[in-house]
Parts: structure tokens; sequence; C-alpha cells
């Protein structure tokens, strides 16, 4: 779909880029040319996935191990990374998200996902900006949202906040650093399965159907389609977009904006509608 050379020359952290979607974007990225920082809380984790994108694009990973929850934590890597050079993109990945009742929360376990997610990416973001700005270079943040932070999302009511809020972070910064060259993009992305948060949020007992039934393409998404739009985002090509969240999705939102009906109605039998011709 991309020249091979689409990212060569630019350093690009993805924070959580250790495990599941940010595994696939930080690889995508990789094959594409760019020179790939992954960060994460767990060193063993990011060394084995930097290991396994080396072998297959031929390149080196760096890795900083760093809990984006940990301001002074972020400051530091993000001065141990400008040592080897400024970064060009910021992918805000980091996430943390779980099934709950919301009156049954504790402090503790908002603050789990808030401070992860919210706290973490503005801190991310502010620690790039900032050197962006002092150094006056341009630069890109791209943030990976999900539908919650369209149309909320009960049961999941912290990760819901913490993603709204990184949606208002993009559209108030790309006005805020637009002059100063700097672009903030969003992806929100539909069910793309990974092996951690898939099992955690999509049990079985949440679904009386099977989850294609509420998505109009009647599939889930492929990690190579999300990737790829991250990849182009993140490109010389997409140089005009900023302050948008770009849905990839399948239709799902739109699916579920129609209503329950919507998805009986295009189950029903040509006798269904026969009648109601008549």
């Amino acid at each position: 779909m991309f020249q091979p050379d689409l990212l060569a020359g630019k350093r690009v952290l993805v924070t959580g880029g250790g495990t599941g979607l940010g595994k696939s974007i930080g690889s995508r990225y990789a094959e594409l040319g760019a020179h790939l920082i992954i960060c994460g809380r767990r060193e063993e984790v990011l060394t084995q996935t930097a290991g396994e994108i080396q072998q297959a694009v031929g390149r080196a990973v760096e890795i900083h191990a760093c809990d984006v929850r940990d301001a002074p934590a972020v400051e530091a890597m993000f001065d141990r990374i400008w040592e080897g050079g400024p970064l060009d993109v910021l992918v805000n990945n980091a996430a943390g998200n779980f099934l709950a009742r919301t009156e049954r929360l504790s402090p503790r376990a908002v603050d789990a996902v808030v401070d992860i997610v919210l706290k973490g990416g503005a801190y991310c973001t502010i620690a790039a900006g900032r050197r962006w700005i002092a150094q006056a270079r341009p630069g890109t943040v791209l943030c990976i949202l999900a539908q919650s932070a369209l149309v909320g999302a009960p049961f999941t009511v912290p990760s819901a906040m913490a993603k709204a809020g990184l949606l208002s972070m993009i559209r108030s910064l790309a006005v805020e650093w637009g002059p100063k060259g700097i672009r903030l993009v969003g992806v929100v992305p539909g069910p793309f399965p990974t092996e951690g948060a898939w099992s955690r949020l999509m049990p079985k007992e949440r679904h009386t159907d099977p989850i294609e039934n509420t998505i109009a393409l009647r599939r889930v998404g492929r990690h190579e389609e999300l990737a790829d739009l991250c990849a182009f985002l993140v490109s010389d090509q997409a140089g005009f977009i900023t302050g948008e969240a770009v849905v990839i999705d399948g239709g799902k939102w739109l699916q579920g904006a129609a209503g329950p009906a919507a998805a009986t109605m295009q189950a029903w039998p040509e006798e269904t509608w026969s009648k109601l011709r008549k």
C-alpha cells in the first residue's frame, strides 16, 4: 500500500508498544523505515518485542522501561530519547481498562485507568511538545482513542472519561500548537481483537449474538488495517490533517446509532419484506 520508505528518517515513540495494538502499529512503522522507540512498564516484554521486530525488519528498536503515570519518569525518558536525537512522532497508545459497575469502583480503580490513559497521554504530549517548541521543530502526536470517547460507554466509565479527555486535548492543542507546526490526530478503533484486552472486555457473556452482527461490515478489524491508517496519519502525506479523530470500525458505531432494530431488519427474510410491500 505504501512505499517502503514512507517513514524513513522519522524517530517515533509508541507508548505501550510492547503488546497488542501498540506492537502492531510499531511493527508497521519499523517496516516503513522509522526508527522505532517503544516504552512500557515491563522491560522483559519490551525486549522480546524489540527482538521480534528487529529480526523482521533488520533494524534495531530502542526500548525504555517507563510508567507513563509517573511524570518525573516520563521527563527522564524524554531526556534519554532526545540524547539520541529529537522525536518526530509520539503515539499515545498506553491504556488500561476493565469491566465494572461504576458505583462499585474504588478511587484507586478509577485512578488506575485515568492515570495511564489521560494523565500519561498528557505527560508525554507536553514533554514532546515542550521540546519541539523550544527547538522550533515540527512534530506529530497520534492518540489511540476508543468509541467511548465519542459516545460514552457504560461499565467502562473511567476509560470513557479518559479517552474523551484525550480527544479534547487533540482538538485543543491542534489550535494552540498548530502555528508552531505541531499536528495532533487521533484514531478511533472498533473491535480489533488482542490477546489481553479482548478477553477482559469482550467475555462471551457480554454478547448474546456474535459481535460481528453489531458491525455493519460483519467482521472485526485486522491489525494491519489499523496500522496502515496510523502510518498514513503520521506521514508527511497527512500534513494538512490536524485536530481530527478518524473512526475505523467497519461501521460499528453507525450500526449502533441505528438501534437494535436495524440489525434485526437486516436479517429479515424476503417473505417479511414481501408482506410489508403488500
